[in-house]
């Protein structure tokens, strides 16, 4: 009975116990709660307030991304800076650590190279050495030179792994940059050969252009259609217009007539009828130029004609024009220029048949006359000269 009530009183302070500390956990929790809730919420409402503005101007944008690279620029040129400093500082170290390892070194192996004495030992000595005990100060220097030994060891294989370490930089460093050249190599290789394939395309686009358009070799009919003119099949043949209206006897303004049939010239018409052209054109230009100089020359003599006075030389005064050997000469040659409109007269002397323009009233007039007939074509004269008579 006993038993049973301190069994019942144990558990009753077992399950109060239990209930005091979920009470006391509860409690925690939601003080927790309350003190990390503020927080959440003004980074809650912080946040919109650090929120970058967007950018909606293109040129901004534009601004700001070349100020990053430039930034981005700044910062490689920053590490490639440092890390040749750092190569250089690591050559550095491992040149003074090489050369204070190798002085450690030799002073080690000066400092613990044994002399050797020769001394006269004598047999019986060397018959029965003699054992002495080892002291206390001899295991110390050989536990010092261990030491010692140890540590210049432990220094040369931390400077010989140093050492890999930045010869292995070197050589990563070395195939990057050899790789890098070979890919620039390469790239310009390949854009010299895609640049002079494009030259060599478009060389054979021209020429396989110019032969196209270039005349046919040999005189060509062609029926016209729909829509064509002299002008259209020049262009589509690469011929003058000029020219191809001379082949088909027509003038370059003419319409054609839908059927009809014209000849395309050949490259050795066309050049021949350009050559005709230019001679037709010449011989116009010097008619133009003799028309004009008889005009010229008309207008003086009118003009010399209004100015004859009474105070001129009396006379009459005439053109010679030829001196013919006979009498059918002379005609001959009167009868050219009285075509031309000209006044003829003839009369014999003792060298021959004299053919004689005029009469004018004064030399002036004469002389103006001389010149009328030297620039007249159509009798072609150059020696006339004036007579009186």
């Amino acid at each position: 009975m006993n038993f049973s009530r301190q069994a019942l009183l144990g558990i009753g302070m077992i399950i109060g116990g239990s209930v005091m500390l979920y009470a006391m956990v509860q409690q925690i929790g939601t003080s927790d709660n309350n003190v990390t809730a503020p927080a959440i919420v003004a980074s809650s409402t912080t946040e919109p307030a650090t929120t970058a503005p967007l950018t909606t101007d293109i040129d901004t944008e534009k601004k700001l991304l070349a100020q990053k690279q430039k930034e981005r620029a700044m910062r490689v040129a920053e590490q490639e800076k440092r890390a040749k400093q750092f190569l250089a500082e690591q050559e550095s170290a491992e040149a003074t650590a090489l050369a204070k390892s190798r002085a450690e070194n030799q002073r080690y192996i000066d400092n613990n190279t044994p002399e050797v004495v020769v001394d006269k030992v004598s047999e019986e000595t060397l018959a029965t050495p003699s054992m002495q005990p080892r002291t206390e100060t001899s295991n110390t220097a050989v536990s010092q030179t261990s030491t010692t030994t140890d540590t210049n060891a432990a220094k040369a294989q931390q400077q010989a792994a140093e050492a890999n370490k930045l010869a292995e930089a070197k050589r990563v460093v070395e195939r990057q940059q050899a790789a890098q050249q070979k890919a620039e190599a390469e790239a310009k290789a390949k854009e010299k050969a895609l640049a002079k394939q494009k030259a060599e395309q478009k060389a054979a686009e021209q020429k396989a252009q110019a032969a196209k358009t270039e005349p046919p070799s040999s005189p060509t009919d062609y029926t016209v259609k729909s829509g064509d003119g002299l002008i259209k099949l020049a262009r589509q043949y690469n011929v003058p217009v000029e020219a191809l209206a001379q082949a088909n006897n027509t003038s370059p303004s003419a319409t054609l007539q839908l059927g009809q049939t014209i000849t395309i010239p050949s490259r050795k018409q066309i050049q021949r009828l350009e050559r005709e052209a230019a001679e037709a054109e010449r011989k116009r230009e010097q008619e133009k130029a003799q028309a004009q100089a008889k005009r010229e020359a008309q207008q003086r003599l009118i003009e010399a004609r209004k100015e004859v006075k009474e105070t001129d030389a009396k006379g009459s005064f005439g053109v010679q024009v030829s001196l013919a050997s006979d009498q059918a000469a002379a005609e001959k040659v009167a009868k050219k220029f009285r075509e031309a409109g000209y006044q003829v007269t003839t009369s014999k002397t003792s060298r021959g048949v004299r053919v004689v323009v005029g009469p004018e009233r004064g030399k002036v007039a004469a002389l103006a006359l001389k010149d009328k007939i030297n620039n007249d074509p159509k009798v072609d004269t150059s020696g006339a000269w004036v007579k009186y008579w």
